[in-house]
């Protein structure tokens, strides 16, 4: 029966192993699921970078049986956001959130890339799912399934075929799926940064004319920096020597923390904006990157991509139990129902912060200083956009709210 055939997962990072995961929790192992990537055979992880897990996701990846294997792990107790020309001798605070959702849950924590993605791996290996370290060479779909071939030669018949396979995905492309968006001429500099003093799981964003720069704490007396420049600005900056670049880094980090140094090699991501104009095709459906990349301003994208695997796991488990193929038109229909206006509302919010930041403008400065004034004298308010930030506003799925599916 076509809905016994396996389900494949064109992707291994975040979305596409949790999304592994969740069918696996869901469907028990009647139903095969594979995960195709060729990155599965570098073990360990050797990603440098840091994400904010918001409490959601946090719940998520609590329910799938991971987040007591994620070692490292900083909660974000508070957060201040500043104003400020680079110039300015002094940084006020416009805006301060506690970092609590509910009473002893953080809206967030922060964790290192590398030690998620190998609970990940190891969770996945340990329900038995099927982990190939190779890539979807092309697929065919039909109206009673889809024939994956991957590019080691092996072939699969499956009922649904999920491309997690990032911004450039080929699946998507394979699909004739366009998106829609532009491009920021910016990137976004990513470093771990050291300091002489604690910084108590306290997170900052200082909004400077280029851009966002927003210091994340980490264990330890450390912080993870995603810092925002012009496309030109960040190439200059990440080609700097040592020296030159700690100069850099100190005019936006300041000595609040006392003494700085980086602790791995600053790089550079070009930032923009697109969403698919289709999250499904036949027997197709597109998660994370695949169907959608915004600014990382309001640090939403990786929880975009979670919030997608767990609407897509739960319409799939719920007509898999009802005896519906998982693959068709009308349960992907449902996903992309779910998923696809709060993706857009997400993607234009962050567009038009950046838009209100990263200028020059004094005007814009004055109205966005005198917003962020009155929101900060708001407390419920602030718990909206609290609740917003954490992933818990709207029709939230299960695995969201903590439950298993």
């Amino acid at each position: 029966m076509a809905a016994q055939r396996s389900i494949v997962i064109c992707g291994g990072a975040f979305a596409g192993l949790a999304l592994a995961l969740a069918f696996r929790q869901g469907l028990g192992a009647d139903i095969p699921v594979v995960v195709a990537d060729p990155a599965l055979a570098a073990r360990p992880s050797r990603d440098p970078r840091a994400t904010a897990i918001v409490a959601a996701c946090r719940r998520l990846f609590e329910a799938l049986g991971v987040w007591d294997r994620v070692s490292d792990s900083q909660a974000i107790l508070d957060m201040v956001v500043t104003d400020s020309s680079l110039e300015d001798a002094t940084r006020p605070v416009f805006l301060t959130f506690a970092g609590e959702v509910e009473p002893g849950e953080p809206f967030a924590h922060m964790v290192e890339n590398r030690r998620l993605i190998d609970a990940l791996v190891e969770r996945a290996e340990a329900e038995g799912i099927d982990l190939r370290a190779t890539a979807v060479s092309t697929y065919d779909a039909r109206a009673d399934g889809v024939t994956v071939t991957l590019a080691d030669g092996n072939v699969i018949e499956a009922s649904l075929l999920v491309a997690a396979d990032g911004a450039r995905s080929k699946l998507r492309e394979r699909a004739g799926i366009a998106t829609h968006g532009w491009d920021y001429d910016q990137s976004g500099i990513v470093v771990t940064v050291g300091h002489e003093r604690d910084h108590h799981g306290r997170a900052e964003e200082h909004f400077l004319p280029a851009g966002p720069f927003a210091i994340l704490p980490l264990t330890g007396k450390r912080s993870s920096l995603v810092w925002t420049e012009t496309r030109t600005e960040a190439a200059r900056i990440t080609a700097l020597g040592e020296a030159e670049f700690h100069d850099e880094l100190e005019k936006r980090f300041g000595l609040h923390l006392g003494e700085i140094k980086a602790l791995d090699k600053p790089r550079a991501f070009p930032l923009g904006y697109f969403v698919a104009r289709s999250f499904v095709a036949e027997r197709l459906a597109l998660v994370g990157d695949a169907a959608h990349v915004i600014h990382p301003i309001a640090g939403q994208g990786l929880n975009m991509g979670l919030k997608d695997v767990a609407a897509l796991a739960e319409v799939v488990v719920d007509a898999a139990r009802l005896g519906i193929d998982p693959g068709q038109a009308d349960v992907l229909d449902r996903y992309q129902r779910w998923r696809r206006f709060d993706t857009m509302a997400m993607g234009l919010a962050t567009n038009s912060l950046n838009f209100l930041f990263s200028n020059e403008s004094t005007l814009l400065r004055t109205v966005r200083d005198i917003g962020l004034g009155l929101v900060d004298r708001a407390p419920p308010l602030k718990s909206i956009f609290i609740k917003q930030a954490a992933g818990l506003s709207g029709e939230v799925p299960r695995l969201l709210k903590g439950e298993a599916l």
